[in-house]
């Protein structure tokens, strides 16, 4: 016959002929029971023990809300409220003199019965202000310094310094007897390179300024051997143009020149 130790058929072959009912013989009969109830019940304690600590984190903590729940009060002092200023209100009556003033009655000739009242005395005037009215004087008040006239702010007039092209001007510069004078100038006083076989143009602009002279004068293209400078040089000694217009003012316009360039052959 095979023994299963695992199981409690052992248990009655060590115990034949003995007494089953002795205490020994049922401790071993329920050993299995009480050990799988042991390990359950320590599995379960284990586990309270190691989770304890998450537990007790998700638990509110009380004295953080009694600090939390303690409001602190404090007095705040407002600003004090401003008077609103009621619009077309008379403006308040100028404060009393430091020294007395005395009405001051024009003299007119009248007959006594018309008198209605005197002129004041010598006596009455002196070390007195004179006015319109009579007014008792503060000895205290501050002594004012009446302001000089005239310490206002002129208007302040921004002068038109934009250059403006000839294709938008109302009012166009204009050379002394027409632009064709002004070409003819330029071609009797141009003295251009003696190199053969020289041809081209030179482009030039130039600022005809509020007062006719020619000013910021430049080459915008040469063909070389001294002829941009040239042109410079004739402009630099051009009469005073006619200022053109802009609103019914004169103002900086500026004005290109196209120079044809062609030696002798």
């Amino acid at each position: 016959m095979k023994l299963d130790i695992i199981k409690n058929q052992w248990l009655d072959i060590v115990f034949e002929g003995r007494n089953k009912i002795y205490g020994a013989y049922e401790l071993r009969k329920s050993n299995s029971k009480t050990t799988i109830k042991a390990l359950i019940i320590g599995s379960i304690i284990f586990s309270f023990a190691v989770a304890a600590p998450l537990i007790a984190s998700f638990l509110p903590d009380s004295g953080e809300e009694d600090v939390d729940n303690k409001v602190k009060i404090a007095t705040v002092k407002l600003p004090p409220k401003k008077e609103e200023v009621k619009p077309n209100q008379p403006p308040p009556p100028p404060p009393p003199p430091k020294v007395d003033q005395v009405k001051f009655t024009k003299p007119v000739v009248a007959k006594a019965e018309e008198v209605t009242e005197d002129p004041p005395k010598i006596e009455d005037l002196k070390d007195k202000k004179v006015g319109s009215e009579t007014i008792k004087g503060d000895p205290d008040a501050v002594l004012t310094v009446d302001e000089p006239v005239g310490t206002g702010t002129a208007a302040v007039v921004e002068e038109d310094n934009q250059v403006y092209n000839t294709a938008g001007i109302e009012v166009k510069p204009d050379f002394p007897g027409g632009i064709e004078k002004f070409y003819k100038f330029v071609g009797n006083n141009y003295k251009t390179p003696e190199e053969e076989g020289l041809k081209g143009k030179v482009y030039v602009t130039f600022v005809v300024e509020k007062d006719g002279s020619l000013t910021d004068i430049k080459v915008l293209r040469d063909i070389g051997y001294g002829t941009g400078a040239e042109a410079i040089r004739v402009l630099k000694k051009c009469p005073r143009w006619t200022p053109g217009e802009q609103n019914g003012k004169k103002v900086r316009v500026l004005y290109s020149l196209p120079i044809t360039i062609q030696s002798a052959e």
